[in-house]
């Protein structure tokens, strides 16, 4: 099995490489609007946006960042395949302008927006961030009315393009069973409030932009694989440091990656190199937390009726039987002309697994 994956440097509202109804799957983080840190790229775009941050008119700078990102959700929409879906990392913003402080709702703006281009709004992620200490707040201290609640979550938005996504093919349905995540996996991946992520490292050495404003390689990861199946095509809008395409070149999908700033894709090149050892590792890990999950229900006496196909270790439900994690062997390429990843045919190889109860 083979994946491809590109870098295009260039802007997200076009994508004119990725066709209308060919991509599955969008998992993004963009700039967030009214975060100091943004403010530049903004205005560089519109001179407007300064101006009405200068007239401490807040409400119209935050309106007029969102309409820069109006047309990348809307090219979102149109390169979505009937049933795909859009996942988006977003954050809400607070800032003092004008001498008021206030709460800038970015989530509620982009869900406006998708729905407006014609995507279906379905059940948000909170992202409760552990960078964040629980103890700050904002304002005064104890006094009542003194203090401001401290905002201590991001969102996961997700859209899907119209009803669900069809695996009528006998070849779609196959790559749908090995592209099945652990009963247990499903339990926590698909709560609504993840408490278990850290937030990434966000100083950049190598490019014009000293924050990244990267998220977690397991944020991605998991949306990739709860949204998308083995071979399918995902996209990132807003690339950045490329933890959308590593993802899923981890999870044996395909990718498209744009970004203005040429130094992040040398970053995501960079990192390209250590894919399959970090990959690997990756799926011994997951490997190893079933068989643990194992170990503890067969010790409350809670039997396994199933049996993996490829693993031949227990699982709960008959829709594991078929999983199988693909282990990237080889990245060929550049970032000029694009990346290539070899998957071993043998999902054993090298796993960790092997030396459990269960072999």
């Amino acid at each position: 099995m083979k994946t491809g994956h590109e870098i295009h440097l260039k802007d997200s509202r076009e994508m004119s490489e990725v066709p209308d109804r060919t991509a599955d799957l969008v998992v993004t983080s963009p700039p967030y609007p009214m975060i100091e840190m943004w403010d530049p790229l903004f205005v560089r775009q519109d001179r407007n946006i300064e101006d009405a941050i200068k007239k401490g008119d807040g409400f119209g700078a935050f309106e007029l960042m969102h309409r820069l990102l109006d047309p990348v959700w809307d090219r979102v929409a149109r390169i979505l395949r009937p049933g795909g879906f859009a996942c988006i990392n977003i954050g809400d913003a607070t800032r003092t302008i004008g001498g008021r402080f206030s709460l800038y709702s970015n989530h509620a703006r982009i869900v406006s927006s998708f729905v407006k281009a014609g995507l279906v709004p379905l059940p948000i992620i909170l992202w409760r961030k552990q960078t964040n200490a629980p103890n700050k707040f904002m304002g005064s201290g104890m006094l009542p009315a003194g203090a401001y609640v401290t905002l201590e979550h991001e969102y996961i938005l997700i859209f899907r393009k119209g009803d669900k996504r069809e695996f009528s093919a006998p070849e779609l349905r196959e790559r749908r069973r090995e592209s099945a995540i652990f009963w247990e996996e499903r339990n926590t991946w698909f709560s609504d409030v993840w408490f278990d992520l850290k937030g990434e490292r966000q100083i950049v050495k190598d490019a014009e932009r000293k924050r990244s404003g990267a998220f977690p390689f397991e944020l991605a990861y998991r949306l990739i694989n709860m949204y998308s199946v083995k071979g399918d095509l995902v996209v990132d809008p807003f690339m950045g440091a490329g933890t959308t395409l590593l993802a899923a070149m981890a999870a044996a999908r395909n990718s498209m990656g744009f970004e203005l700033e040429p130094g992040f894709a040398e970053i995501t090149a960079a990192k390209t190199e250590s894919l399959v050892p970090f990959a690997g590792k990756y799926i011994d890990t997951r490997l190893r937390r079933h068989l643990d999950f194992v170990e503890q229900r067969l010790k409350q006496g809670k039997p396994l009726k199933h049996t993996n196909l490829h693993y031949n270790f227990p699982v709960v439900t008959s829709q594991e039987t078929g999983l199988v994690l693909s282990r990237p062997l080889s990245v060929s390429g550049s970032s000029k002309h694009g990346f290539y990843v070899e998957y071993s045919s043998d999902p054993c190889v090298h796993a960790e697994s092997q030396l459990s109860l269960f072999d």
